[in-house]
């Protein structure tokens, strides 16, 4: 049987730092020092800039040949060094899978052909985007895994995306909306203080001799409403009157994450550590969605974990979504922490959106 082994990663961090004192002028609601107390971001990344008076992005100037400017933009720098790590080309690719809930363009695979035409992959190459957030990468990495391990398929590339600051609107992101009749309203505030931009890409090749590869995975759905985004499909269509203001916000339902989060996550380590006869002790690295660093203490915490094992961009990058764990794996590798080839433990976990969650854990 063929194991599904890493042989390339990579990733783009836009180099604009955000402040939590200027996302706050921008978007208000919490003071700077609160986003700190309870987020324990204190700057993020963002491809666009905003107007901080007005609290809304500043689109590009139409056309001027900037790059990158786009989240397509990001995903091939990130799956371009993924594909020179791996020393392959784009044409041994057998499919790409991006992992997005803020596409380019909304239909029809947008942003997974278009990567797919500028690499000039193989017409019979798969591309598609799979709709989703933080969970969304280790549910699909465990998709990916049993194609490989099927035989189905050989060499695929997995790009995950985080483009938050086009979104940044006062007005939309103030706003309110009820998650279901009778409950306390939310507002979308809390995405504009924890997210940032980001790509991380990372190539799975199949592999039936030696000990590297994915050890053990697992993925599973629960149904939860952890982010709503109400407006936007046939249901809800601006045109029709029915969608607008904070229907149009991703907004964080806080309460169920927090309470959430420790106890999936943990479930996420226990599953591929128990599966493999190895505990945590076992593991190198771990590399674990990060909703914000505050929350990801705390799990560290509950799950005894050693500190030192996680690694962390949270406070720094902000909450990058499905790109996230990818991006944690790719600065590690770039940095010499890990290295493929080395047989380092590690491990991918997350859970996300309405709700996608699983773990591997992985010899590189």
């Amino acid at each position: 049987m063929q194991r599904a082994r890493v042989v390339g990663a990579g990733h783009f961090v836009p180099a604009r730092v955000v402040s939590t004192e200027r996302i706050a002028r921008a978007i208000p609601g919490w003071s700077a020092e609160r986003i700190i107390e309870r987020t324990g971001i204190r700057e993020r990344r963002f491809l666009w800039d905003f107007d901080e008076k007005k609290g809304v992005a500043i689109a590009p100037p139409e056309g001027e040949s900037l790059y990158p400017i786009s989240g397509c933009d990001m995903n091939e720098v990130a799956l371009q060094r993924a594909l020179q790590g791996a020393a392959i080309q784009a044409t041994d690719l057998d499919a790409l899978f991006v992992i997005t809930c803020t596409p380019d363009e909304l239909n029809f695979s947008h942003d997974a052909m278009e990567l797919h035409r500028r690499f000039g992959m193989r017409k019979d190459a798969f591309a598609m985007v799979i709709d989703d957030g933080c969970g969304g990468t280790p549910y699909v990495i465990d998709m990916v895994r049993k194609m490989i391990e099927a035989g189905a398929m050989k060499t695929v590339a997995v790009v995950a995306s985080a483009f938050t600051s086009p979104l940044v609107n006062r007005d939309v992101f103030t706003a309110e909306i009820e998650p279901s009749p009778g409950e306390k309203a939310l507002s979308g505030i809390l995405s504009m203080y924890v997210f940032g931009d980001a790509a991380g890409a990372v190539i799975f090749r199949g592999d039936s001799g030696g000990d590297h590869g994915i050890v053990s995975s697992f993925s599973a759905a629960t149904h939860e409403e952890l982010v709503l985004r109400r407006g936007g499909g046939s249901m809800r269509h601006c045109h029709q009157g029915r969608s607008g203001g904070a229907q149009m916000a991703f907004v964080v339902h806080g309460q169920k994450v927090a309470l959430g989060y420790p106890r999936v996550m943990e479930e996420c380590i226990a599953t591929v550590t128990d599966g493999s006869q190895l505990t945590r002790q076992d593991v190198d690295r771990f590399y674990l969605h990060q909703p914000n660093k505050r929350l990801l203490d705390l799990m560290i915490e509950k799950s005894e974990l050693e500190p030192s094992r996680v690694a962390v961009n949270v406070d720094r990058y902000g909450n990058t979504s499905a790109a996230g764990m990818l991006v944690l794996l790719s600065e590690d590798l770039a940095a010499g922490r890990v290295a493929l080839g080395s047989g380092a433990m590690v491990v991918i976990a997350a859970v996300g959106a309405n709700t996608h969650y699983g773990a591997q854990l992985i010899a590189l």
